[in-house]
């Protein structure tokens, strides 16, 4: 799965095919037709009403996937610009450390197989050192 380029449209073409649902009963809980699941199959993004029926039916969050995109590759705030920016939001805040077991799984698996460097992985995706290290040992620990 490449968190990097999202393809929403293969990734849910790809779970309708592990869980065996059959086309009718997609068209029937998303009311379109045959051509418009297609459509969604062949499509980069899927607007969020949509995506989301789609969550349901296959008891998978495809909201996790834009989550977890965003913790790798968005880029880490100037603190400053933070300060200066503060004013009321009246939309719920999100920490940007919270990172999923796959996430954890991912970094980790990039080390072990020699891929990237610890360096490489607190540069590239802005994990903290201390907060790698806790991984590494925790993995390490469950791994003996």
């Amino acid at each position: 799965m490449n968190i990097k380029n999202l393809h929403i449209g293969s990734m849910i073409k790809e779970k309708v095919a592990k869980s065996g649902i059959e086309m009718p009963r997609i068209c029937k809980f998303l009311n379109c037709n045959q051509e418009d699941i297609i459509k969604m199959y062949e499509s980069y993004s899927i607007d969020t009403e949509v995506l989301l029926r789609w969550s349901k039916l296959l008891q998978y969050d495809f909201f996790r996937l834009y989550s977890q995109h965003l913790i790798l590759y968005s880029p880490q705030s100037s603190m400053d610009y933070i300060k200066k920016k503060k004013t009321e939001d009246p939309l719920p805040a999100f920490r940007k450390s919270l990172y999923t077991k796959e996430i954890v799984e991912f970094v980790l698996h990039k080390i072990r197989k020699g891929e990237m460097t610890k360096s490489n992985v607190i540069s590239e995706y802005k994990i903290p050192k201390s907060t790698l290290y806790k991984w590494l040992h925790k993995y390490d620990m469950m791994n003996k």
